[in-house]
C-alpha cells in the first residue's frame, strides 16, 4: 500500500478467512472490511456470549487494544463505571431480537480513557434468514460530544441569564405598577378634596348660574376621579376598561339626577383603550351624558332614554350617546362649553365628531383610532 493508506496487518487477512465467506479472501467486500479506516468488529451469536470473532486494525488503534485481548470476548469490555446503563440495555435488546441499532455510547480504552462511540450494529443472515454474524462499526464522535456539551452549557447559561433578566424586569414592572398605583390614588384622593371644597364653596353661593356651573365642574371632577380609581384597582395600569366605566357612569349619574323615569340603554362591547386616552375618553362621555340629562329632558317629569353604545368595528374606537328627547336647536351644541370641550377632548384624541338630529332626541358619534383589542386585554 502506498504511503497515504493503512498497511494492513497479516492477522485481518486471517481473520476474514476465518469467518468462511463465501468468497473467501478474494472477496472485495471482506476486503473493505479489513483496510477501511473505520473502526469494525463482527460477533457471532452462534457461540456462548456473541463474541467478537473479527476486529479490524482500525478497532484496534481506537480502544488500544491488542487482537488477542479482544478475540473471544464480549464486546462489553469497552464499557465502564459511567457508561449510561439505558443506553447498553437498549444494544443488548436489539442483539436479543436481532435487528439493527444507532447509538451513542461512553466506552473506555485499554489505558482507562474515555471516547464517545456512534455505535452502529447490524445482523447478517444467510438465504435461509439464519442469524450468523452481527457486525459492528464504532466512531469516535468525542468531540462532537464535547461541542453538543459546550452548547447545551451555554444554553443553559443563556436561559438563565434570561430568567434572571426576566425575574429582574417584573421585579421592576412590580415596582412601577405599585408607584402609578401610589400615584392614582393620590390623584384620586387629591380630587375627592377638590370636590368637597367645591361643593362646600357652592353652599356658600346664592347665584344659581354660578351654582350650576360649579355643580356641572363637580361632576366632571368626579368622572375623573372614578377614572383614577379604576386605574388604582386595576391590576394593568397600563390600559382601561372603558365599557364598564362607561356602565358605573350611566348608572351613577341617572342615580344622581333623581328621575327615575328616565331609563337606560346600553350596548356596549369590552373595549381597552390606553391609560393616556382614559381620561379624554371618559370626559366625553360624561358630557355627553350629562348634556342628555339636563337638556334633552327639560320638563322633569318627562319619561325618555339615553343610550350609549360602544363598538370597535375596524381599529376605531365608536361611541354613541343617543337619547329620544327635545332634540337638537339647529347649532349642534356648538355655543356651550360642554360642546366646546367635546370638541377640544376629540382632536386631543384624533377623533371625529358628529351631532346628529334624529328627530325625535339627538345621537352624538365620537369615532377615533384605538389599536386591536386582543384576548385578555380587560385590565
Amino acid at each position: 500500500m502506498d504511503g497515504n493508506r493503512t498497511r494492513e496487518s497479516p492477522d485481518a487477512w486471517h481473520m476474514t478467512d476465518d469467518l468462511h465467506a463465501e468468497q473467501g479472501k478474494g472477496d472485495p467486500f471482506a476486503a473493505a472490511i479489513r483496510a477501511t479506516r473505520m473502526s469494525m468488529i463482527i460477533t457471532d451469536p452462534r457461540k456462548p456470549d456473541n463474541p467478537i470473532v473479527f476486529a479490524n486494525d482500525s478497532f484496534l488503534r481506537l480502544t488500544g487494544y491488542a487482537r488477542d485481548e479482544i478475540i473471544g470476548r464480549n464486546c462489553r469490555f469497552l464499557q465502564g463505571p459511567e457508561t449510561d446503563a439505558e443506553a447498553v440495555a437498549e444494544v443488548r435488546a436489539a442483539v436479543a431480537d436481532g435487528t439493527d441499532i444507532s447509538i451513542d455510547l461512553l466506552n473506555y480504552r485499554k489505558d482507562g480513557s474515555t471516547f464517545w462511540n456512534a455505535l452502529y450494529l447490524s445482523p447478517v443472515s444467510n438465504d435461509k434468514g439464519e442469524l450468523l454474524f452481527f457486525f459492528a462499526s464504532q466512531l469516535d464522535v468525542s468531540d462532537r460530544k464535547l461541542s453538543e456539551r459546550r452548547i447545551a452549557a451555554d444554553k443553559e447559561r443563556f436561559e438563565e441569564a434570561v430568567k434572571e433578566r426576566t425575574r429582574e424586569l417584573e421585579a421592576a414592572l412590580e415596582t412601577q405598577t405599585a408607584l402609578l398605583h401610589e400615584v392614582d390614588h393620590r390623584v384620586k384622593n387629591n380630587l375627592q378634596m377638590i370636590s368637597s371644597l367645591i361643593l362646600m364653596q357652592s353652599r356658600t353661593i346664592s347665584d344659581e348660574a354660578v351654582k350650576n356651573s360649579l355643580t356641572t365642574m363637580l361632576e366632571r371632577i368626579e368622572a375623573l376621579s372614578t377614572v383614577h380609581r379604576r386605574l388604582y384597582q386595576s391590576k394593568d395600569v397600563s390600559k382601561f376598561d372603558v365599557s364598564d366605566f362607561a356602565r358605573d357612569l350611566v348608572s351613577d349619574l341617572l342615580a344622581a339626577s333623581g328621575r327615575s323615569q328616565i331609563s337606560s340603554k346600553l350596548d356596549l362591547e369590552p373595549i381597552v383603550v390606553p391609560a393616556d386616552k382614559a381620561t379624554p375618553v371618559a370626559l366625553i362621555v360624561n358630557e355627553l351624558v350629562t348634556n342628555a340629562l339636563k337638556h334633552a329632558f327639560r320638563d322633569e317629569t318627562m319619561p325618555g332614554s339615553i343610550g350609549v353604545k360602544m363598538s370597535q368595528p375596524d381599529g376605531h374606537l365608536i361611541i354613541e350617546v343617543s337619547d329620544d328627547g327635545a332634540g337638537m336647536d339647529g347649532n349642534a351644541g356648538d355655543g356651550t362649553f360642554g360642546m366646546r370641550l367635546i370638541r377640544q377632548l376629540g382632536r386631543q384624541l384624533h377623533a371625529d365628531v358628529e351631532w346628529r338630529n334624529t328627530s325625535p332626541g339627538t345621537q352624538v358619534v365620537i369615532k377615533m383610532p384605538n389599536g386591536p383589542q386582543h384576548e385578555g386585554d380587560a385590565p
